[in-house]
């Protein structure tokens, strides 16, 4: 790497940090409103500064890649609440397996006949039958049953966002305050982005979020194939 690569990586990782913490503080200022997303808010002002400069996504992908190799390691530290609460997960496993396929299931199955009712294509289809999942393993499904791994990549961004930005409200018209319970449906159907949300709540729904993250991936993963097979 020579060293106008380096400072143009140097640059656009020190400008994300930088719309992140912007988010964070517009966060404070707006009294965590559901809305004052930080995740959300520092992809907005990236897509921004990306379109005012000119600057190609795969130019910003490429710069910031410390930022993406991170990303793997900021999602195996939701293990370490879960090492914490593991006593609390065993004794909740007939619930977190129930809930768990649940949520899988549904998440598979509407997100087909979704596209379907609306007159898209199979292959739009399956790219949307992984989506609850966490972005690398849902490509990687997609890939193996016929979707569009980088389509699925965007459904799955989306997925988590509106996770992140409506879980609270869903919950709170449902009267749902069970710690667990929001962590475990946050993992499961907003993939990182509403487990972090979650895990803001303490490590307890941390946990469950992590949890929740993890086997969804891992169902979904050996569930796809064969909802791939049947709506086909």
């Amino acid at each position: 790497m020579n060293f106008p690569d380096i400072l143009q990586s140097f640059l656009w990782t020190a400008i994300t940090v930088a719309c992140y913490l912007a988010g964070l503080g517009l966060r404070r200022l707006a009294r965590n409103h559901v809305l004052a997303n930080p995740a959300l808010i520092a992809m907005i002002l990236v897509a921004v500064l990306l379109l005012a400069t000119h600057t190609a996504y795969a130019v910003y992908f490429r710069a910031t890649w410390v930022l993406t190799f991170l990303l793997a390691p900021a999602t195996v530290a939701l293990g370490i609440p879960l090492a914490k609460n593991f006593a609390h997960v065993r004794q909740s496993m007939s619930g977190v397996i129930l809930g768990l396929v649940a949520g899988s299931l549904t998440s598979i199955v509407s997100g087909v006949l979704l596209v379907r009712w609306l007159g898209g294509n199979k292959e739009l289809a399956l790219s949307m039958l992984p989506k609850a999942v966490t972005t690398p393993i849902a490509m990687s499904v997609s890939g193996q049953i016929g979707g569009v791994p980088a389509l699925t990549a965007v459904l799955a961004v989306l997925g988590g966002i509106i996770g992140a930005l409506t879980f609270r409200t869903v919950f709170g018209l449902l009267r749902i305050s069970h710690g667990h319970a929001i962590g475990l449906a946050a993992g499961t159907a907003g993939s990182g982005l509403a487990a972090s949300q979650a895990a803001e709540m303490g490590d307890g729904p941390a946990a469950f979020a992590a949890i929740g993250i993890g086997l969804n991936g891992l169902l979904t993963a050996l569930v796809a194939p064969l909802a791939a097979s049947i709506f086909k």
